[in-house]
C-alpha cells in the first residue's frame, strides 16, 4: 500500500478525495463562500483579454476566465478587480507560457517535496520502530505542515494566475482530448488540476489529524497469536507471534495452506478472530496485548489461568469510519462539481466513474469462470470450501513450501532493514535492469523498520528518496514480511521512475493508485525468483492466471462492501457508530450471499468487512482490484516483451487517463476480457 501524504492531501483538496481525516460531530466548519464574479464580469474579462492579445485561442481564454471566476471570492477583490487581473495576467505567447509552466513546476516540486519530507519527519516516531510512542508524538503526526499552502496561493493570487492560464479539465474532457495531447499539453492539464476547488486551511488540517488517528488505530491493532486458545484450550501458534489486523491475519491464513497438520485448525481460529473484529465483539483488552489468553470461539478471556470479565471493543472501529465520513461531508460543500466523496474518489481520483467500477466488478463476480476455478480449488484442497478460502493461496509456487523453510531463508538474508536496503540493487539486477539503472533506482529508496505491516511512501521531489517501510522482528525478516516488502519495493520502483523519468514534473506519477498497485503485484509475484527459488512447473503460467483470478474474486467483493458502505453513509448521514456497524454487517452478508454463497455453499458471512483500508484508506480498495486487472494485462505483455525496459518505458508515461495509459503501455484498454478468457483456458488445461 502506498502512503504519500502530500499527494493524498492534494488529491483531497484539489480534485477532491483520496484519503480522509476527522471532524467530530458538532465541530463548526466555515460555510464556503459563493463565487462573486457575474456573467457580465466574465464577459468583460474575456473581451479585455481578446483586445490585449488579438489572435489568441478564444475557447481557451473563455475556459481559463470561467475557471478563475469560479474560484474568486469577495475577499479577492471586486468584479472590476477580477477583469483587470485577467487582462494583466493572461499569458498569450506560447513560449512565455511554456517558460512559465516550467517555472511553476520547479516551485511546486520544491514545495511538495519539502512538505512531503516534513510530513515524513512528523510521523516517523509513530510509524517506525523508534522506541515508545510518547504522548506528544501523535500530535506531531497529526500536524500537516502544508495545510495553508493552497489558501496562501489564493491570497497572493498565484492560484488565479495558474487557473486563468492552465484551466482545469474534467476526466471526461481529458478522455476526449488526451489522446491527441503532447506530454507538454498533459503537463498543462495536470497543472490545471492543482486549483480546482478551494478548501479552508483548518479543514485541511483536520484531514491530517483524522488521517493520522486512523493510521495509529490500525498500526496498533495487533493480535497476540501465541495467546489464542482453540476449542480444546490448545495454543496453536508460536508464543512470540504478533499479527497486525488484517494484513497479517490474512497472510497467516495463506501461509497455512502448506501446513497439513494444523493448518486448517489455525485458519479456522484466525477466521473467528476476524469475525470478532468485524462485529466488534472482540474483547478490548486483547487488542495489542499479550497479558491474557483469549478463546475467540467462546470469546472468553483468562488472566493467569482465571477467567475474567472482558469488555468488548464495541464500536471503536466504526467510529473511526464515521470520523472520516464527517470530514468528507465538510469537504463536499467546497466541491460543487463533485459534491460527494464517492464522486471525487472515483471520477476525480481513479478517473473512472463509480457506476462503471461497480458494473465491471459485478460482471467479473458473476462470471461462470468463478464456479470453474472454485471446483479446481476444491479438488486441490480435497474438501469443500470454507469461507476463508477466499484467500486460497495454493496456486502460488510457495504454497508447496513450508513457512518454516521460507522463514529460515529470509531471516538469514535480511536480519534488519539495512540488509534489505543494501540488497535492493541486486534484486533489480536479477529482474533485468542494467547495473547503472539498478544502482540509480536503489540509491533513491530507503528502507525503514515499520511498526505496522509496512507501506511505501514516495518522494515528491527528485532530491529526496522514496521510503520502503516494513516490519522486521528481532529474529530477522520472516517470509510474510519479505513478501510484503517486495510488494512495497514495486511501489517504490514505480514512484522513482514516474518521478525522475517523466518529461515534465507536473505529469509525475501514474493515472491512479491502481497502476502503482499493479507494479507492486508484478514484483510480489517474483518474490521466490528473487530468492533464487525457481519454479519449473510446466503449468506455472496457468496457475499464475488462476492465482490472479482468485485474488480478483476476493478483492472485488471486499471493494463492493466498501463502496456500498459509503453509499449507505450518504443515505444515512446522521448514523451512529452502532448503526454503521449493523449496516456494514448486513452489507457484508448481502454481498457474500450474492456472489460467494453460491460458490461456497454457506450464507451470511461477514468477513468481507475485515479490511483495515475501510478505516484509514476509504474507497482505496477498488484500486487493488483494478491493480490486479492491470497486473494481468502487464504480465501478458511481458510474455512477449523484455521486462525491465518495458517497466521503465511504461512508468515514464506519467499521469495520463487510465485507458490512455493502458493503450500506450500494452496496446489495449482496461477490461475484464483478458483475465476471463485466460482463466477459461487455464481451467481447461488444469482439469
Amino acid at each position: 500500500m502506498i502512503k504519500n501524504y502530500i499527494v493524498i492531501l492534494a488529491c483531497f483538496v484539489m480534485t477532491a478525495a483520496c484519503q480522509p481525516t476527522v471532524r467530530k460531530i458538532g465541530t463548526p466548519v466555515a460555510e464556503p463562500a459563493e463565487a462573486t464574479v457575474s456573467d457580465a464580469a466574465v464577459a468583460d474579462a474575456i473581451k479585455a483579454i481578446g483586445t490585449e492579445t488579438p489572435g489568441s485561442n478564444a475557447d481557451l481564454i473563455e475556459k481559463g476566465v470561467r475557471h478563475a471566476a469560479s474560484l474568486w471570492r469577495t475577499s479577492d477583490g471586486t468584479p472590476e478587480d477580477f477583469v483587470k487581473f485577467c487582462s494583466e495576467n493572461y499569458i498569450a505567447d506560447p513560449a512565455k507560457k511554456e517558460a512559465s509552466f516550467i517555472r511553476f513546476s520547479e516551485y511546486l516540486e520544491s514545495l511538495y517535496g519539502h512538505f512531503n519530507k516534513l510530513s515524513l519527519d512528523m510521523q516517523e516516531n509513530v510509524q517506525l520502530q523508534k522506541g515508545d510512542v510518547l504522548p506528544i508524538d501523535p500530535m506531531f503526526a497529526a500536524y500537516n505542515p502544508g495545510a495553508h499552502l493552497m489558501n496562501d496561493f489564493y491570497d497572493n493570487k498565484i492560484a488565479f494566475i495558474i487557473a486563468l492560464n492552465f484551466p482545469y479539465y474534467s476526466t471526461e474532457e481529458k478522455n476526449i482530448s488526451g489522446p491527441n495531447w503532447t506530454p507538454l499539453e498533459w503537463g498543462y492539464a495536470r497543472l490545471g488540476d492543482v486549483f480546482s476547488s478551494r478548501v479552508p486551511s483548518d479543514l485541511v488540517q483536520r484531514q491530517s489529524k483524522v488521517m493520522a488517528e486512523g493510521d495509529a488505530y490500525i498500526a496498533d491493532y495487533n493480535i497476540y497469536m501465541g495467546n489464542l486458545l482453540n476449542d480444546s484450550n490448545e495454543k496453536l501458534f508460536p508464543e512470540n507471534m504478533v499479527l497486525l489486523s488484517h494484513w497479517n491475519l490474512r497472510d497467516e491464513i495463506k501461509a497455512n495452506y502448506a501446513n497439513k497438520e494444523t493448518g486448517f485448525r489455525k485458519q479456522a481460529l484466525i477466521y473467528k478472530v476476524m469475525e470478532r473484529i468485524v462485529d466488534q465483539s472482540i474483547p478490548k483488552m486483547v487488542i495489542n496485548s499479550g497479558n491474557q489468553d483469549w478463546n475467540p470461539l467462546t470469546n472468553e478471556v483468562f488472566v493467569s489461568g482465571t477467567k475474567t470479565e472482558a469488555e468488548a471493543e464495541t464500536d471503536g472501529r466504526y467510529q473511526q469510519i464515521l470520523n472520516n465520513f464527517h470530514v468528507f461531508q465538510a469537504l463536499d460543500a467546497y466541491n460543487p462539481a463533485m459534491p460527494t466523496a464517492i464522486q471525487r474518489a472515483f471520477s476525480a481520483g481513479m478517473q473512472i466513474p463509480q457506476p462503471e467500477v461497480q458494473k465491471l466488478f459485478n460482471e467479473f463476480l458473476s462470471s461462470p469462470q468463478v464456479q470453474d476455478v472454485a471446483a479446481i480449488i476444491k479438488k486441490r484442497l480435497g474438501r469443500e470450501l470454507s469461507p476463508w478460502d477466499i484467500w486460497y493461496d495454493g496456486f502460488k509456487a510457495r504454497s508447496s513450501i513450508s513457512e518454516e523453510k521460507l522463514n529460515a531463508i529470509t531471516e538469514k538474508k535480511y536480519p534488519n532493514a539495512q540488509a534489505l536496503e543494501a540488497d535492493l540493487g541486486n534484486l533489480l539486477l536479477k529482474l533485468g535492469f542494467t547495473k547503472e539503472k539498478a544502482n540509480f533506482l536503489a540509491s533513491r529508496i530507503a528502507v525503514d523498520p515499520a511498526r505496522g505491516s509496512g507501506h511505501a511512501w514516495g518522494a515528491s521531489m527528485k532530491a529526496e528518496k522514496a521510503h520502503l517501510r516494513t516490519r522486521i522482528p528481532a529474529t530477522g525478516m520472516n517470509y510474510k514480511g519479505y513478501n510484503i516488502a517486495i510488494h512495497e519495493f514495486g511501489h517504490n520502483v514505480e514512484q522513482t521512475i514516474s518521478l525522475n523519468d517523466v518529461p515534465y514534473y507536473m505529469i509525475n506519477g501514474v493515472p491512479n493508485t491502481a497502476f502503482t498497485e499493479a507494479l507492486a503485484f508484478v514484483f510480489q509475484e517474483r518474490d521466490l525468483f528473487l530468492l533464487n527459488m525457481k519454479d519449473s512447473n510446466p503449468e506455472k503460467e496457468y496457475l499464475k492466471t488462476l492465482d490472479i483470478f482468485w485474488s480478483l474474486y476476493e478483492i472485488m467483493g471486499v471493494s463492493m462492501v466498501d463502496m456500498k458502505m459509503w453509499q449507505w453513509l450518504y443515505a444515512n448521514p446522521a448514523a451512529t457508530a452502532t448503526e454503521l456497524r449493523d449496516a456494514v454487517t448486513e452489507i457484508s452478508k448481502d454481498v457474500w450471499n450474492t456472489y460467494y454463497a453460491p460458490v461456497f455453499g454457506q450464507k451470511d458471512q461477514t468477513v468481507l468487512g475485515i479490511y483495515s483500508h475501510m478505516i484509514n484508506s476509504p474507497m482505496y480498495l477498488p484500486n487493488y482490484a483494478f491493480g490486479h486487472l492491470i497486473h494481468f494485462q502487464l504480465e501478458e505483455h511481458f510474455k512477449t516483451h523484455e521486462f525491465a525496459p518495458e517497466v521503465l518505458r511504461m512508468y515514464a508515461l506519467g499521469q495520463l487517463t487510465p485507458n490512455e495509459w493502458m493503450k500506450q503501455a500494452v496496446g489495449a484498454p482496461l477490461s475484464n476480457e483478458a483475465i476471463l478468457k485466460a482463466a477459461e483456458t487455464a481451467v481447461a488445461k488444469l482439469k
